[in-house]
């Protein structure tokens, strides 16, 4: 299993099937605080990189969620929709957000590992 990271605090775990699992980084969910209201896309949408594939709402702020790869998404998390709070509790397991097929695996090169990602919160 690899987990890869992007610029804007989100996460992919790459699956041997070509499909990611995405969602936020705890970084992301500390910044935002308790989170009130998650918008995902639809299931059969397709986006490119720096898309906005969604929304998630706090008790501070409101923030995109960037498509990190090209693809087509395959499941959302309803269990997110009813229970916004997994993101902050769980952002790196149940807190999910979406699954894409990824279109073009070599754009994962682009993306951070959690060296490049823990030096890039460290040094914010």
């Amino acid at each position: 299993m690899t987990i890869k990271y992007t610029p804007e605090h989100e996460w992919l775990q790459i699956e041997a099937d070509g499909t990611a699992t995405v969602g936020i980084t705890v970084h992301a969910q500390d910044a935002l605080g308790d989170v009130v209201y998650v918008d995902l896309p639809a299931v059969g949408a397709t986006f490119k990189p720096h898309d906005v594939a969604g929304v998630v709402e706090s008790v501070k702020a409101a923030a995109d969620v960037y498509m990190p790869v090209t693809g087509e998404i395959t499941e959302v998390n309803e269990a997110l929709c009813d229970d916004p709070s997994l993101a902050n509790t769980d952002p790196l397991g149940a807190g999910w957000f979406f699954k894409v097929k990824l279109a073009n695996p070599s754009e994962l090169d682009a993306l951070l590992d959690k060296t490049a990602y823990d030096d890039l919160v460290k040094n914010a």
